[in-house]
């Protein structure tokens, strides 16, 4: 057994301790704790070690409310307060940000405390067939390892979705092809939940009609998918509804298909959206560039006062749909193009770009590297909003754009987007 003082949390959702001239990546503790632990062998290159006793408690332990923490991987911050929680996110994104040499440091935006609990409105669960552990399981993967933790109930999850839990299990229990189906996505719509269920192996005509019986008792739309996202189609109902969420604050429906990415916690995207609007003040005589658009979610709000907007998206799908949103809305000033933004051979849009005079992007965890070395220096736009969710890529692109564009990083701050996780979402502001 080893005894050591915790250090700061990591990016993999447990915290480095030094011990024994060693550096460990412990679970379940909170920085600044006095804890107990045994070594373990190394996991992906990091030496792990095992809570065994915590000697002296951080004020900001709290008990975890579900009762799968500490095996399920889809929370692993449980234990400590939500506001300590956002408190590590935010030191974590200055920290990243502060190689950027530049006077003065960026102004720090306020976190905004969001809905923590039945927050997550989309997710994907694993699904898998083991007899010995009593059939079917539904859930998050184990923290650490492939295996599915098997969830009756899940305290993030939206509490639609979260009751659907156990009638899905048994449901899926009692399908013939039941050892064929890894996973089944799940949305929350402001209007509707609907399920996807992937499926490798054809459904007969008794399996059909028990998933279209759960749909219709359960009133959700039910969607199946025995490949890739071409192969889609509805069971039921034949012609679903829409899905959609609203944007209050700015007068918007967006809608999305059952597969479309969209912010998994709704509340803290309306506040994600109004900081964005607040930090880049789109105005009657300006034109805005939004990068990796998606169903228009910046796009639309920006419109509403701009002169223009066009969004680029690299997902064909997506630009139909944001192009759509923008038609439902009765938004006439926003555009919508294909691009592979992610690619190092991406283009600019020849002649288009010097039109543009402010920029918002919003790019996956990869970030947007390629995109601001190729579009940044013909567009050149004045202001650049930056919502992130990876503070590694976010940091080396803050480093492209104020080293090798010359803008200056200005405010910056984190969205609670992803409580109970080592996920962090972020939002910057750069001024040329």
């Amino acid at each position: 057994m080893l005894q050591a003082r915790v250090g700061g949390l990591a990016a993999d959702g447990g915290a480095r301790v030094e011990a024994d001239g060693r550096v460990y990546s412990v679970d379940g503790v909170v920085p600044g704790e006095w804890v107990e632990f045994q070594a373990r062998k190394k996991r992906r290159g990091q030496l792990r070690g095992v809570l065994t006793r915590v000697i002296e408690a951080s004020p900001e332990r709290v008990a975890p409310r579900c009762a799968y923490f500490g095996v399920c991987g889809g929370c692993t911050r449980q234990h400590i307060t939500p506001a300590a929680q956002l408190a590590f996110k935010e030191k974590a994104l200055f920290k990243g940000l502060a190689g950027i040499p530049q006077n003065p440091p960026p102004q720090r935006i306020k976190p905004v405390p969001t809905a923590v609990w039945q927050y997550r409105r989309k997710a994907r669960l694993g699904v898998r067939y083991v007899p010995k552990k009593g059939g079917i399981l539904i859930g998050f993967r184990e923290r650490g390892s492939g295996y599915i933790t098997s969830l009756a109930r899940c305290p993030v999850l939206d509490a639609g979705l979260s009751a659907l839990l156990p009638a899905l299990h048994e449901c899926l229990d009692a399908i013939s092809c039941r050892d064929k189906i890894p996973q089944i996505e799940a949305t929350a719509a402001d209007n509707a939940v609907a399920l996807v269920l992937r499926h490798l192996q054809p459904l007969n005509a008794a399996d059909l009609a028990l998933l279209k019986r759960f749909a219709v008792e359960r009133e959700v739309q039910f969607f199946l998918q025995p490949g890739g996202l071409d192969t889609l189609a509805p069971l039921w109902p034949a012609a679903p509804e829409p899905l959609f969420y609203r944007l209050d604050g700015h007068d918007l429906t967006l809608r999305f298909g059952p597969t479309d990415f969209v912010q998994v916690n709704a509340r803290a995207n309306d506040l994600m959206v109004n900081l964005a609007m607040d930090l880049l003040r789109p105005g009657a005589g300006d034109r805005i560039l939004d990068l990796f658009c998606g169903v228009g979610n910046f796009t639309l709000p920006m419109a509403r006062n701009a002169a223009a907007v066009l969004g680029i998206e690299g997902a064909p799908g997506l630009v139909r749909r944001a192009a759509e949103n923008a038609a439902l809305n009765g938004l006439e000033n926003a555009e919508f193009k294909r691009m592979d933004l992610d690619r190092p051979d991406c283009t600019p849009l020849p002649g288009q770009l010097l039109k543009f005079n402010k920029m918002l992007l919003d790019p996956p965890r990869s970030g947007a590297a390629e995109a601001l070395r190729r579009l940044i220096p013909e567009a050149a736009p004045r202001v650049i909003v930056y919502v992130s969710c990876n503070p590694v890529t976010l940091a080396r692109d803050a480093a492209i754009l104020t080293r090798d564009h010359g803008y200056t990083l200005t405010h910056a701050g984190v969205i609670d987007m992803f409580a109970h996780t080592a996920r962090m979402e972020s939002i910057t502001r750069f001024e040329r």
